[in-house]
């Protein structure tokens, strides 16, 4: 009984030694196609944002269509601190605004990514990251060449209720805030109000909310506020220097 319960022993730990094992190989050759993937997912948004490259789930290559349409619009990127400087030695792609936003405002390291249509207009593409009801909320603000007007907004999230906030993410949502204004007619900013549906009529910095979907519509709310808001010295230097 001693030696059966023995070899029983010795059969398990290497059955777990060499599944582990097979385990990790699995993960090593499959880990570059994940980053892949999530590479190429936040390539469409940036893209999605600015109304370009719409056909992407209808090609074969989707990978290379993607690449392609990210390589033709987007002219530039980096990243700036909270008082609107460039900084050249940080890639804008690779930052976690999620992680930046848990640090205080003087040591974020903000992406900007810029658009540039073939009639040869500019947007500006601003990452954000907040929290809904059950989870993460995030995607894509573009803005038109003033800073100030919004032309196009992507929107997901992880686990926000079907039906309800997890209509964030639809076009009927979306669409909502092309042309709303971050600043106001004294130069404040005050971002985009979501409220309760049909509460007040639209106004150039408010959105209809989701019905049955408040907390999701505040964080969303939020989200802007505080993630655009941290531009919000960037975006009077570039007019500025525009005068």
């Amino acid at each position: 009984m001693k030696q059966n319960n023995t070899y029983i022993f010795l059969y398990s730990s290497a059955m777990v030694v060499i599944v582990a094992a097979i385990l990790s190989v699995v993960a090593t050759v499959l880990r570059p196609y994940q980053e892949l993937n999530i590479e190429i997912a936040k390539k469409l948004d940036i893209l999605r944002s600015v109304e370009k490259a719409e056909q992407a789930q209808e090609m074969r290559d989707r990978n290379a269509y993607v690449e392609e349409e990210y390589a033709r619009y987007i002219v530039d990127s980096y990243v700036i601190d909270h008082l609107g400087e460039r900084r050249d030695d940080i890639d804008a792609f690779g930052v976690n605004v999620r992680e930046e936003m848990r640090k205080p405002l003087e040591e974020r390291n903000l992406p900007v990514f810029v658009a540039q249509d073939d009639d040869g207009s500019e947007y500006y593409i601003f990452p954000v990251h907040g929290r809904g009801l059950w989870g993460p909320v995030y995607g894509y603000v573009a803005l038109e060449g003033d800073l100030n007007t919004i032309f196009g907004v992507i929107f997901d999230h992880d686990s926000e209720t079907p039906g309800l906030g997890a209509e964030i993410n639809t076009a009927r949502f979306e669409n909502q805030f092309k042309g709303k204004k971050l600043f106001d007619e004294t130069g404040e900013f005050v971002s985009i109000s979501i409220i309760k549906p049909g509460a007040v009529p639209p106004g150039d910095h408010n959105v209809d909310g989701i019905s049955g979907g408040t907390i999701t519509s505040q964080g969303v709310e939020e989200m802007l506020y505080d993630v655009l808001g941290s531009y919000r010295t960037y975006f009077r230097n570039q007019k500025n220097s525009e005068i």
